[in-house]
């Protein structure tokens, strides 16, 4: 990615803010998306899954996940407030780079809210890759 001023900027540059705002929303995707595994882990392993001192920590590391995941959306989206409208990015390197269909479309400003995973999806759909 290369940063540029507002000089006739060449295609496909976007404000640098818009770019990070559709990251902000990716990351709380992730977040959601982890949050979802931790109760379908108790379900399978039961009750007695919390005395198994590695299956505490893996579920530890989810919890970790999903804070992390927000805290870093958190993290850009308060400094995005602070970029200078003017500045904006060539994306069309990263986004060649994303191999997720879905997200590189979200990333790239082509989905209408900027999620490349649509959460409302019904239980037993999937997508084959």
């Amino acid at each position: 990615m290369t940063f540029t001023q507002m000089m006739e900027p060449p295609a496909p540059v976007e404000a640098l803010s818009d770019i990070l705002m559709r990251i902000v929303s990716e990351l709380h995707d992730v977040a959601y998306l982890i949050e979802r595994i931790e109760p379908q882990l108790l379900e399978i392993g039961g009750a007695e899954i919390l005395n198994s001192p590695d299956a505490m920590k893996v579920m530890q590391g989810i919890d970790l996940a999903v804070q992390k995941s927000r805290g870093l959306a958190e993290f850009i989206d308060t400094i995005t407030g602070e970029i200078p409208h003017g500045w904006a990015v060539d994306v069309a390197t990263a986004l060649s780079l994303v191999k997720l269909a879905e997200m590189q479309k979200a990333l790239g400003g082509a989905t209408r809210h900027g999620h490349s995973q649509p959460l409302s999806k019904a239980a037993g759909d999937f997508d084959f890759f």
